[in-house]
């Protein structure tokens, strides 16, 4: 009698009495075939050539943190967009849903004795768990530096020039918005701790609910209308002199840094209501809007801040900032430089010899296919045409005999015998024709 055991294996085994469960990918990830995959590693090594010319170099910390760290940057609610889950010895821990943190946990912990300043860039995914729209996902990418060490409005303005020359080399047609945190909270000041919760109103120009919550905390509507005029202050540096007359602040800091900007013909808004909306900014902020995007139109943000001794560390000023690099790849049109592609063809017996031909071509810079279906010499050709392959090489046991090899032109449909030990010399020359 046969045990119910064997006989799940039999079935199991038996793709005529079992049917597989389709599997979707989960909500809010995305598969990428060969073309997509090609045009987002030409989009990343611009920006990894263009990090790697200003002195940055690239790091990587885990795909998953402890919980805590991320809830020191940003606050319990950030446990709300995460995906947090429990390891098998109780530890909480979370997929990283940004870098900054994990960078600057990474400083404190092994880099914070380097010679300073330290310029760090990276490329990794990251995740969140909210609801996917265009342009925004639960697993998406995030290319960034973190310039650490310097308080100097020389490195903000290093970082922006940075972020522009990056978006510029796409050809991108964006706006590039800058303000001052210091400006903003000193005009809040008197708040005391309301400030914080006022500038996330600030951050998503949410003039209604900004206007009800002073309200609600008592303030008065002249110093409503003040608030409102600062939050919608922006244009060329012109706005600086009303800027002067609505906050009692030293604007020298700023001025450095737009002389250093206009000297480098990076175009930008004034924005004095840009706020990024957390407390660890310190001073200079900015964003990066596209114009093709709608909505979703932030496409790199970044700024100046204070996070190492929240981690354990020593006071440290950092500045830095992430693209959203999914975000940049909708907008570029961006094309692989593609190679020669060469089908090797056989007939059967001759596979070894093709294997061999095939790594010479590998060797010289050509892409080199072998059938490994055992496929008719007709069939093989015929999949050399359905991938748009440039040229086929042909094996055949009379040109073996011969030392000879038979090429055919896909293009052109030409075909001719060459010496077998020419044959990338050949294909070279059919390349310049």
């Amino acid at each position: 009698m046969v045990s119910n055991r064997f006989k799940f294996c039999e079935n199991f085994f038996n793709p005529s009495l079992t049917s597989g469960v389709k599997i979707e990918r989960p909500r809010g990830t995305r598969d990428f075939l060969p073309d997509e995959m090609e045009k987002r590693r030409v989009i990343e090594k611009k920006l990894r050539e263009i990090a790697e010319s200003f002195g940055y170099r690239e790091v990587s910390t885990p795909t998953f943190e402890h919980s805590e760290l991320f809830k020191l940057k940003s606050g319990e609610g950030i446990v709300e967009e995460m995906y947090v889950f429990k390891d098998k010895s109780d530890r909480e821990l979370a997929l990283r849903p940004e870098l900054t943190a994990p960078i600057m946990r990474f400083f404190v912990n092994e880099c914070s004795n380097l010679p300073k300043p330290i310029r760090f860039y990276y490329f990794e995914n990251c995740f969140r768990y909210e609801r996917p729209q265009k342009g925004r996902y639960r697993e998406f990418w995030q290319f960034g530096v973190e310039l650490i060490g310097s308080d100097s409005y020389l490195a903000d303005a290093e970082v922006i020039i940075l972020a522009d020359k990056m978006l510029k080399s796409f050809g991108l047609d964006y706006e590039l918005h800058i303000g001052h945190v210091g400006i903003l909270r000193s005009a809040l000041s008197f708040l005391g701790d309301n400030a914080s919760k006022v500038m996330r109103f600030i951050d998503k120009r949410d003039e209604e609910g900004l206007k009800n919550y002073l309200t609600e905390i008592g303030v008065g509507s002249e110093m409503r209308e003040k608030i409102k005029a600062i939050m919608n202050l922006k244009g060329g540096r012109e706005i600086i002199e009303e800027g002067k007359k609505l906050v009692n602040y030293d604007f020298s800091y700023l001025e450095k840094l737009l002389d250093i900007l206009d000297s480098a013909k990076v175009t930008y808004t004034l924005n004095l209501g840009v706020a990024r909306g957390l407390d660890y900014y310190t001073g200079t902020v900015f964003e990066f809007y596209a114009k093709d995007l709608g909505a979703q139109k932030q496409i790199c943000g970044g700024g100046s801040y204070e996070l190492a001794q929240l981690f354990g560390g020593v006071r440290t000023p950092a500045t830095g900032f992430a693209i959203g690099f999914d975000r940049i790849c909708e907008l570029i049109d961006a094309k692989a430089e593609r190679r020669t592609t060469v089908v090797v063809a056989y007939f059967k017996g001759l596979e070894k010899i093709a294997f061999q031909v095939a790594e010479k071509l590998r060797n010289s810079g050509f892409v080199a296919v072998v059938d490994v279906m055992e496929r008719s010499l007709k069939k093989q050709l015929s999949y050399a045409n359905d991938i748009n392959a440039d040229f086929a090489v042909i094996i055949g046991e009379e040109e073996v005999k011969k030392g000879n090899l038979s090429v055919k032109d896909l293009k052109t449909g030409e075909q001719f015998a060459v010496k077998a030990e020419e044959i990338t010399t050949c294909l070279f020359e059919l390349l310049k024709r």
